[in-house]
């Protein structure tokens, strides 16, 4: 929809976004307004062989990587795997059971809250008063999602106090509740909202079909296989990293083609752990209260260096950051973009949340502007379908950007004129010098709320609600988004009588 308007500066356009969305900035820096996250977990693999030269994805480590940001010196917190989960998503260390990847489903005791409002004791499933972003999204009016592949029935977990029967894959369920981690929070699992919002990949696309039905956080686990955690997988397929990139081939161009995305949204694909033998951490990560050793079977402070890819219209896309990032700062950057509180270990001082090193896009970018057809009739007020064998009734106008952004159209008209020096000016009796035409402007501006990519609206001819006249014209365009207004486009066309 587009709307006759004098276009907002910058800086106004930026505030008014933050506050509707609720962002709240890093530090000092004015964050996106990114509207939509997705995360999408894989497993066991150290960052050297996933984006090394001999690597088995090639479509994440070298396509998405020149697509969107790579993160060399990204590390896990903890060994095993469901540590990582839960770390990820309530900022909570790890525990001997979670360690263990929660071969019993029974809850965290005594679960009392100490230092760094972690919960204390053994166990994996939290008491109600421990919180999840799930919950902080819920408090603060948003949405939230999470799309389980093979999961079969919403909000599937073991019966508590009973052994987990998924700890190990079957041919027709690959499913594995320890890398469901909302499934290992009391305030979630005895809420309505766990079948609601915890669910089947498979319904995935149907959400995506509108931005409106797209939750604000999405966290994706593929099944054992399409994770990269078996190699090779039950049902005959490879496994590991080779089943892994045909899943994200599969789904990331699904998500990127999304309006959801194109408006403003985030992919994050990284790993819960690297292989065992790497415990390394980073980040100032402290030691857990209730583990001797973070790194479980390995002697170390974490879960070791596992990278990751950032894919965002607000990402400039080929780059590669240093910083050193953990799944503690991933929270803490999440909970930034969504305006929440910080959740455990990611409220610890100093540690840092993404920033301009991460969402630097650079200005928008505008191109392929375009009027078609390039000859129309303008339309008169209450105006429908133009009669046979006549020109037709204004024009499509096209364009893309490759960032949210607000453009801003304005139409000059032609008008002949005379060169004085190096500029063409209105003629007048007696002024001599060539011909030329000149470009006086017609009142009146519209705009369009444009998503990042292709996009399009219909264009009657009619400026500040007048009715252009036969004669040459052109049409001038500026976007302007996050990373600052991009150069001015122009295409000209004509309006005819007939």
């Amino acid at each position: 929809m587009t709307r006759c308007l004098r276009p907002a500066r910058r800086a106004l356009v930026l505030a008014l976004a933050a506050g509707l969305l609720g962002l709240a900035p890093s530090s000092a820096e004015a964050l996106p307004p990114v509207r939509h996250v997705f995360t999408i977990l894989l497993e066991n693999e150290d960052a050297s062989a996933t984006f090394g030269s001999s690597t088995k994805a090639p479509y994440l480590a070298k396509t998405l990587t020149s697509q969107g940001q790579f993160m060399p010196n990204f590390f896990a917190v903890t060994h095993q795997s469901l540590g990582n989960y839960i770390a990820l998503i309530s900022g909570q260390g790890s525990n001997i059971d979670t360690q263990a990847d929660c071969q019993f489903f029974q809850d965290v005791a005594p679960g009392t809250i100490g230092a760094d409002d972690q919960a204390m004791g053994q166990g994996c499933v939290y008491p109600k008063a421990m919180k999840s972003i799930a919950d902080q999204l819920v408090e603060k009016g948003r949405t939230w999602k999470g799309y389980m592949e093979d999961m079969g029935t919403p909000c599937r977990h073991p019966a508590l106090n009973s052994q987990d029967d998924t700890q190990t894959a079957e041919p027709k369920d690959q499913y594995a509740a320890r890398h469901n981690p909302f499934v290992y929070f009391h305030s979630i699992i005895d809420s309505p909202l766990c079948a609601q919002n915890n669910v089947p990949l498979e319904r995935f696309p149907g959400d995506l079909r509108s931005s409106a039905t797209t939750a604000d956080y999405v966290f994706i686990t593929p099944n054992l296989c399409h994770d990269a955690h078996d190699e090779p997988c039950v049902n005959g397929e490879p496994g590991g990293m080779v089943s892994a990139d045909r899943f994200l081939q599969t789904w990331i161009p699904q998500i990127q083609a999304s309006a959801a995305y194109r408006e403003g949204g985030l992919i994050i694909i990284t790993f819960d752990e690297a292989e065992t033998h790497d415990a390394s951490a980073c980040c100032d990560e402290p030691q857990f209260p209730n583990t001797p050793n973070n790194g479980g079977p390995t002697p170390g402070p974490g879960g070791g260096r596992i990278g990751g890819v950032l894919l965002s219209p607000f990402v400039r896309g080929g780059s590669v950051n240093q910083t050193a990032y953990n799944q503690f700062s991933l929270l803490r950057s999440t909970e930034d973009l969504f305006g929440l509180g910080h959740l455990g270990y990611a409220a610890r001082p100093g540690l840092r949340a993404f920033g301009s090193d991460v969402f630097d896009p650079g200005p928008v970018s505008l191109t392929r502007l375009g009027v078609k057809p390039g000859r129309f009739r303008s339309a008169k007020k209450g105006v429908g379908v133009a009669r046979k064998k006549r020109r037709p009734l204004g024009a499509a106008i096209s364009y893309s950007v490759s960032q949210p952004a607000t453009v801003t159209f304005r139409v000059q008209r032609a008008r002949a004129g005379r060169r004085k020096g190096r500029r063409c000016v209105k003629p007048r009796k007696g002024r001599r010098g060539k011909r030329c035409v000149r470009w006086v402007a017609v009142p009146g501006s519209f705009y369009q709320q444009a998503l990042a990519g292709e996009n399009s609206f219909r264009f009657r001819g009619r400026i500040a609600g007048r009715r252009l006249t036969a004669g040459r014209y052109r049409l001038l365009a500026v976007a302007d988004g996050y990373g600052g207004a991009s150069k001015r486009g122009v295409r000209g066309f004509r309006v005819v009588r007939r």
